[in-house]
């Protein structure tokens, strides 16, 4: 027994040593960020601005990689299958804390099989409306579609992401009846919304406002509790007869559960000076979006309160898991 006790001890006193060594040797290879959603979209252009700076901090290519379809889920369930090693990170949206709640099965655990890693952008959605809609702020909007019922449609940019459920849910508040339009992505929804097939959307601010600067769109009002510094002009829909509205579409990191906390810490530092930098803060704030400095244990629980919005948020509207 003493000789098999002693060749533990010999044999953890080698192993704590080589572990040491593999984490001060990290990173050694590319690091690849996969994102949820196809090329253009804000999740590809966030994770394209922090790539190279990244890069640099670590001495190794960090590659983005695009996985979209299925709500975001194969992107996802690709970071949740992989190494714990630190060399895989996913970019997710809000729809990581909806998707638990709409989707029966999903092929990974949204809690277990993660760890948080950062905060990136927290954004507000913009409700637009094209020029030809008569209404000037959302009390007047709602005044018309219930004076003219189910002649107003609106898009949404996807099936049960946060904007299309921002909208169903002030449909709910305002009960009105307007009609919904889907499409696979914002880009199309704001295509015809431009064009006048349908009359509103809630959609990013991202690729909303140049519209709004160029007067091709009217804004109404924002989702968040807050106006944000680049959309100062625009009320939010809580300031507007809904109090207590308050929605966003939010853009982070993680890693697949597991990953050995000295590495997320690394990349954490790493990845919190990048987005202090002054270009990225202004990027950030020119987007209507804000950053954030929490830690990994911060974010965590960020996490825990918006998997509750969301999820009681899809219990009133209604929606039942398929």
């Amino acid at each position: 027994m003493n000789k098999l006790k002693s060749l533990a001890i010999a044999l953890c006193a080698t192993i704590i040593p080589v572990a040491a060594a593999v984490a001060d040797t990290w990173p050694s290879k590319p690091i690849r960020i996969v994102v949820t959603f196809a090329p253009g979209g804000t999740s590809d252009v966030l994770a394209r601005a922090i790539a190279p700076d990244l890069s640099k901090a670590l001495g190794q290519p960090v590659l983005v990689m695009n996985k979209p379809g299925g709500n975001s889920t194969i992107a996802t369930q690709e970071v949740a299958r992989s190494a714990p090693d630190g060399y895989t990170i996913g970019l997710f949206i809000s729809a990581h804390s909806i998707n638990p709640y709409i989707t029966k099965s999903l092929p990974y655990d949204s809690k277990k099989d993660f760890t948080p890693l950062a905060m990136l952008a927290l954004m507000p959605g913009i409700l637009t409306v094209n020029p030809a809609v008569p209404a000037k702020n959302l009390q007047e909007l709602v005044a018309l579609a219930k004076a003219k019922p189910g002649s107003l449609a609106y898009g949404t940019p996807g099936g049960l992401t946060s904007g299309q459920l921002s909208m169903q849910y002030l449909v709910k508040l305002a009960a009105i009846d307007v009609t919904e339009i889907g499409y696979k992505g914002g880009g199309p929804a704001l295509t015809d919304l431009l064009a006048g097939h349908i009359q509103m959307l809630i959609n990013s601010p991202t690729s909303t406002i140049p519209h709004v600067q160029s007067g091709k769109l009217r804004p109404i009002a924002t989702t968040g509790a807050t106006r944000p510094a680049a959309l100062s002009d625009i009320p939010t829909i809580a300031e507007s007869g809904f109090p207590g509205f308050e929605l966003y579409e939010w853009y982070a990191l993680f890693l697949p559960a597991g990953t050995p906390k000295n590495i997320v810490n690394r990349l954490h530092t790493e990845i919190m000076k990048v987005m202090a930098s002054p270009a990225m803060v202004k990027r950030i704030a020119d987007i209507g979006a804000q950053s954030s400095q929490d830690t990994p244990e911060q974010f965590a629980k960020f996490l825990e309160k918006e998997d509750k919005v969301w999820g009681d948020l899809v219990k009133q509207i209604g929606i039942k898991p398929q």
